[in-house]
């Protein structure tokens, strides 16, 4: 699993740097990891459980049109990112772009995955989260009694 935050920068090559934690789960085997555009940020994925995900996914996709569409979002952006030796990822400009990844990106691990978001949308999202957590709660709580 996947927590914690960490800021590092994309340099002039759109070459990023992993944190070192996340490095050996991310990359257990020769399959590279999964980098795909999520809400606001992007997603970085271990190849092994993207794939089972992926495989639902397009197994629904066969007779569900919802299961259409989101495979349609989701499989077709994703794109294999390996690591090189320094432990860097290279960031495509399309995602660099989708995502506005200016010079510091926040990477945040979200338990199954990790998050890259540009800094200043992370802070953001943050304050936003922190001002309603009471109601978050309460709403996951009702959710668990159901």
């Amino acid at each position: 699993m996947f927590r914690g935050r960490h800021v590092h920068t994309i340099d002039g090559k759109n070459r990023m740097s992993i944190p070192a934690v996340y490095r050996e789960e991310l990359q257990p085997g020769a399959d590279a990891p999964i980098l795909r555009n999520a809400a606001e940020c992007l997603e970085l994925h271990p190849y092994e459980s993207w794939k089972v995900f992926e495989e639902r996914v397009v197994d629904m996709a066969d007779v569900d049109p919802e299961a259409q569409g989101l495979a349609r979002l989701m499989v077709s952006g994703a794109i294999e990112c390996p690591i090189d030796k320094q432990g860097r990822i290279l960031v495509p400009p399309h995602l660099r772009a989708y995502a506005e990844l200016d010079k510091d990106v926040t990477v945040a691990g979200v338990g199954r995955k990790l998050e890259l978001w540009n800094t200043s949308r992370f802070d953001a999202k943050l304050i936003q989260s922190q001002a309603r957590l009471e109601d978050i709660k309460s709403s996951l709580a009702a959710k668990l009694r159901n």
